[in-house]
């Protein structure tokens, strides 16, 4: 029984062992923050659209960085593909190489939230407080189930 908790364990661990990063819960968390996931929605005087509440010259740094997205900034009312904004505007952004450090979640949050530049500012602190608790929510929900997971083991 010890042994068959150990390797289910093992098994639900693995992924996070990888050396890809996984940043769906993140993303969730911060369109929770952002916009409850209303991908209607509009903010900062109607400059953010969108589930992420992506603004048009993010939009288009996310662009230049990666033209195969395509698209128009009014695009980023559609979650997937304002999702490939936020990667591309990572990728641009939050590096290792940029920061001098590697990169963490509160680094690409604040960055989303302040910019490329984001991570340094003391303003972004507060939106990265938000998007932890968020983020906490997220990984209690999936302990439990991962909890369940392996009682039925």
């Amino acid at each position: 029984m010890i042994a068959e908790l150990i390797l289910s364990t093992t098994i639900h661990l693995t992924p996070c062992a990888t050396s890809t990063y996984d940043d769906s819960k993140l993303l969730h968390a911060i369109m929770m923050v952002e916009s409850g996931g209303d991908p209607n929605a509009v903010g900062d005087n109607g400059k953010a659209i969108g589930p992420y509440q992506i603004h048009r010259v993010y939009w288009m740094d996310a662009v230049e960085f990666d033209p195969s997205i395509g698209g128009k900034d009014s695009d980023c009312t559609n979650k997937a593909y304002a999702e490939k904004i936020v990667r591309a505007y990572w990728k641009r952004y939050a590096t290792e190489r940029r920061i001098g450090r590697p990169v963490t979640d509160a680094d690409r949050a604040r960055i989303h939230n302040g910019g490329p530049n984001g991570f340094k500012k003391a303003a972004t602190r507060p939106y990265w407080e938000k998007v932890k608790k968020r983020l906490k929510k997220v990984v209690n929900i999936l302990s439990c189930r991962l909890t369940s997971s392996e009682s039925m083991v």
